[in-house]
């Protein structure tokens, strides 16, 4: 089983022709609401990556929504997907997280974030999916929810031997020993420079790579977009380069790679099948728009 612990959203998402400068308004093209949220993307990505076979891992989902209109939906969606919401939380009183996007003419996104129910997953909500936990092979955090939730959660899986995957989104800094427990480490560039604690401007993957493994975790695979992916692992340093596809929203490319990534691992893939899987499906969902409508079934990448 994978448990994906995380942000659940609602993403807001407006189509722009460029992205408006400070104090402008800018007339804008067509308005979706979309199921989103990091941890609900790479649950959903998760699942569909799994593929519809026999022994099919199950994905389970731990994170709160609020008991509005979008929570409702959210829920659903993630049933949808056949995934196990026993430990998604609605929470009275409290709005749903959301996500507001705006994507431009050429596929780029910019986003701000509402946290809502997310700011409130808790530790005590860990403690009460520790059976769910303890059936999990794989763990995936990120860091949508608070940072104490988070590092209480890694070391509660860490401690039951489960393989632990961390996604430093957004990018944040980390407490002192968590990367020790962290089994693979997957930011993006501007990511791993924070942790690493250099400018982003400039910075070599490779570099930024070892210093994370300096910090304290032994496999690390930095995305690089359309420069593809390096992965420095125990066993050395590999680049794929990515897929060439046109581009219409980078929304949940990210969590795409990393849902197909760790599907791929908990299938029995080694790490350089499972990376290009995960590969293979961001491509694929760049050229769709929206997070978790752009996140492709794993019959659709053969």
């Amino acid at each position: 089983m994978i448990v994906v612990i995380g942000s659940i959203n609602m993403d807001l998402v407006l189509r722009v022709p460029r992205m408006p400068l400070p104090g402008e308004t800018l007339t804008g093209g067509a308005f979706r609401t979309i199921p989103g949220g990091k941890g609900a993307n790479q649950a959903v990505a998760c699942a569909r990556m799994s593929g519809k076979v026999a022994g099919a891992q199950q994905v389970a989902m731990v994170g709160c929504v609020g008991d509005d209109a979008f929570g409702a939906t959210l829920r659903a969606a993630l049933v949808g997907d056949g995934i196990i919401d026993s430990h998604v939380t609605t929470l009275p009183g409290v709005a749903s997280g959301i996500a507001s996007i705006l994507v431009d003419d050429n596929g780029q996104n910019s986003i701000v974030i509402a946290g809502g129910a997310n700011d409130l997953l808790s530790p005590a909500h860990i403690d009460a999916a520790q059976g769910l936990i303890e059936q999990a092979d794989i763990v995936v955090l990120q860091l949508e929810t608070p940072m104490d939730t988070v590092v209480h959660a890694i070391k509660l899986a860490r401690s039951l031997g489960k393989t632990v995957v961390l996604n430093p989104a957004p990018a944040a800094s980390l407490p002192d020993g968590v990367l020790e427990l962290v089994d693979y480490l997957i930011p993006n560039e501007i990511e791993a420079a924070m942790l690493a604690g250099v400018s982003p401007e400039g910075a070599d993957a490779k570099a930024l790579a070892a210093a994370l493994q300096k910090l304290g975790s032994d496999n690390v695979i930095i995305t690089l977009g359309s420069k593809g992916v390096h992965a420095a692992l125990y066993g050395g340093d590999y680049d794929f380069p990515a897929e060439v596809v046109q581009a219409v929203d980078t929304t949940a490319a990210g969590d795409t790679f990393i849902g197909g990534f760790v599907a791929g691992l908990a299938s029995g893939m080694d790490e350089a099948e499972a990376i290009q899987q995960g590969q293979r499906a961001a491509a694929w969902s760049v050229t769709k728009p929206g997070a978790q409508t752009s996140i492709p079934h794993l019959h659709e990448l053969f």
